[in-house]
Parts: structure tokens; C-alpha cells; sequence
């Protein structure tokens, strides 16, 4: 492990320890390697979205808020998963009153298809809050004694 040594001003150092101890890190190192991952995760992501040629894979979750109740929305949700099946791989749905459900998806695939999910799910009237969190990963497939399955190692 490298040890690196920042210096701040007084006011960021204090908003870093409040930052710190609303999050519940138990010290700055933990915080900043955090930040630091953050920041080359949304780097890397930017840099496959200008790269048109290079097909790459990410993990994510999106979460939203939605009335029930509206127009067929929920149903309109349901058929957009069934359709995205191949990069929408769970969902966990929770009641949050007699009309409003927090919903979150996990993805998994095409960082371009997912982000188009993400961004034609969120964008939908009557979606609230809604955001997604991704991840870019390398992605390895194994075959063993006739068995095949996927490894998805995150890039940062």
C-alpha cells in the first residue's frame, strides 16, 4: 500500500470531517479512497461513452420513485424490464405508502444499453428521484468440464 500525504485548508478540512462522520467512515483514509474510486469510476465511464468503438460493460443499480397509482405506469415499468431482461437482471420493489413504490434495479451489460435503460426509465412521467449508479467492469468468460460462467471484476 502507497501512503499519500494532502493538505487542506481549514474550512474543506472541517466539511470533509463532517462529510466523514454523516457517512460513518471511522477515518479519512477510508473517505478519500472512496471519493477517489468515485471519481475514476465516472472517469472511466465518460471515456467509454466518447469511445464509440469500444464496446464496454459496466454493473449498476438504478432506483426510482414512482406512484402505483398513476395511468399504467407500473404496468408500463413491468413490460420496459421484460423487454431490457438481458441487462435488468433483479428488481426489489418496497411499498413506501398506499400509493408511492421505491423501486431498484440491478443491471448488468452494454454500459451504452444500460445507460439508454436508465436514462428512458427515469425520464418516464411519473418516475421520481430516480437515479442510476454504475460501475465499469472487465468482463472474463470461463468454460470448465463443459460448464460456462462469467467473471465481472470492477475496473477501479
Amino acid at each position: 500500500m502507497e501512503r499519500l500525504t494532502i493538505s487542506l485548508d481549514d474550512e474543506l478540512a472541517k466539511q470533509f470531517d463532517e462529510y466523514l462522520r454523516t457517512q460513518g467512515y471511522k477515518n479519512r483514509s477510508e473517505g478519500m479512497r472512496d471519493l477517489i474510486r468515485d471519481k475514476l469510476e465516472q472517469q472511466s465511464l465518460a471515456k467509454q461513452a466518447k469511445d464509440s468503438k469500444h464496446n464496454s460493460d459496466c454493473i449498476g443499480s438504478m432506483t426510482y420513485v414512482y406512484n402505483h397509482q398513476e395511468r399504467e405506469l407500473a404496468a408500463k415499468l413491468a413490460q420496459a424490464l421484460h423487454d431490457n431482461h438481458n441487462i435488468a437482471v433483479s428488481t426489489l420493489r418496497v411499498p413506501l405508502d398506499h400509493n408511492h413504490c421505491m423501486e431498484t434495479v440491478m443491471l448488468n451489460g452494454d454500459t451504452e444499453k444500460v445507460r439508454t435503460f436508465c436514462n428512458e426509465i427515469i425520464a418516464r412521467p411519473g418516475i421520481r428521484h430516480g437515479k442510476a449508479y454504475l460501475v465499469p467492469v472487465e468482463v472474463e468468460h470461463y468454460h470448465h468440464e463443459g460448464k460456462s460462467h462469467v467473471h465481472s471484476t470492477p475496473k477501479t
